[in-house]
């Protein structure tokens, strides 16, 4: 956003690119298809989203590969391939371990595999255990030893999101001076991933051990937390950029349908407990829509707390796009429940969403906990205005 709230001519022209690309190869068909094939992705589609549309790095700066962007530009690309539920491992990649890697310390191991996720040759999942978006050093299962210069890793990481078809995994882990964030190949004999049954299918889960399994130091311990929260919050932000697409996709499916579908002879749009609800969602999606989109500037701004914005935008764009989901099924009628429509599809999504990175009523406690518990009168929380700082 050149100025803040504005979206420029350039972000206008990403979001036709984006939407003429999920088009092409993320049409419902596909994405059916997909969602059932192993990997759940077309590995040459994710390459061309790398390297021929330059989504996958888009607030990278340049000096490490990427296009120079603003995290903003991600989240315009982002909303645009949600609204399509494109499928590949995004949450992993784009929302966790590109963030991560370029809040790191410049190293031969961070830059060569931050390349790789940027150019979308490689992909990526992060097992880091989170409290609603937020990291606590206790909560981490792994164990990390040294021999000389090299590292191995002992533990368990549960429920990691695009486990199944990373090519890399980012692990916390507890080593001897610390908790330290590490890189580990999955293609190692000693990382053994067993794939979980989800209700997306389009988002894949797995449990994974690792049993003294090769790892390289990413962000040692002096900077590993920070390393780590701030991706967390980055992933929050874009994670409810998501909620706002897919959402707005079902509001105007629901609208479009609304429009059509004849009961008594009249659109059931005419009627106005049909009018009464899609209104609702319209002021659902719209509230949502400047939840995330505020967050995602803060967090480019860095004029306001940034797990503040990050947990509000999950509070608002949760709920919201929870509501969406279920009323679209409800504006549908009986073609609502089908396996044939898609609507099944996004309240898939919208219930797994609601649960990464902590639900709606988890992030409601965590604002009140950062504003009721850990601001005083002297240190209020950082509220962006839109003003320079």
């Amino acid at each position: 956003m050149a100025e803040p709230f504005i979206f420029t001519d350039e972000q206008a022209q990403l979001r036709a690119a984006v939407s003429g690309f999920c088009g092409d190869h993320f049409d419902e068909a596909t994405v059916r298809r997909l969602m059932e094939s192993d990997p759940p992705f077309d590995r040459a589609v994710w390459g061309r989203l790398g390297a021929e549309l330059g989504v996958l790095g888009l607030s990278v700066p340049e000096a490490d590969g990427g296009v120079g962007g603003s995290l903003v530009d991600q989240a315009v690309a982002v909303e645009r391939l949600a609204a399509s539920l494109a499928c590949g491992p995004l949450f992993g990649t784009v929302y966790l371990a590109i963030p991560a890697l370029v809040a790191a310390s410049a190293g031969p191991a961070r830059d060569a595999l931050l390349a790789e996720l940027i150019e979308g040759r490689r992909t990526a999942a992060v097992a880091v255990a989170d409290r609603a978006g937020g990291f606590d050093p206790a909560d981490v299962a792994v164990t990390a030893t040294a021999s000389g210069d090299d590292w191995t890793l002992t533990g368990t990481a549960t429920r990691v999101v695009d486990g199944t078809v990373a090519d890399d995994l980012l692990v916390a882990a507890t080593g001897p001076d610390g908790v330290a964030l590490f890189a580990v190949d999955t293609t190692s004999a000693r990382v053994q991933r067993t794939s979980l049954n989800t209700l997306d299918l389009t988002r894949p889960q797995a449990d994974v051990e690792f049993t003294d399994a090769p790892a390289t130091l990413v962000a040692a311990p002096d900077e590993a937390v920070r390393v780590i929260e701030h991706a967390l919050q980055v992933g929050s932000a874009l994670l409810a950029v998501e909620q706002v697409g897919a959402a707005r996709h079902l509001l105007d499916l629901s609208v479009e349908y609304a429009k059509t579908r004849l009961q008594f002879g009249r659109p059931i749009g005419s009627f106005q407990a049909v009018k009464h609800k899609l209104a609702d969602l319209l002021v659902e999606v719209e509230h949502a829509q400047s939840a995330a989109y505020h967050a995602v500037w803060a967090l480019s701004d860095g004029t306001d707390d940034p797990a503040l914005a990050a947990s509000i935008a999950q509070a608002v764009c949760s709920a919201a796009f929870t509501r969406v989901a279920t009323d679209t099924i409800q504006v549908h009628g009986g073609i609502g429940f089908t396996w044939e429509h898609q609507a099944h599809l996004y309240y898939k999504r919208a219930t797994t969403d609601a649960a990464l990175l902590g639900n709606a009523e988890q992030h409601r406690n965590r604002v009140a906990e950062l504003v009721l518990d850990v601001a005083t009168a002297d240190r209020p929380p950082r509220v962006a205005d839109g003003r320079s700082a």
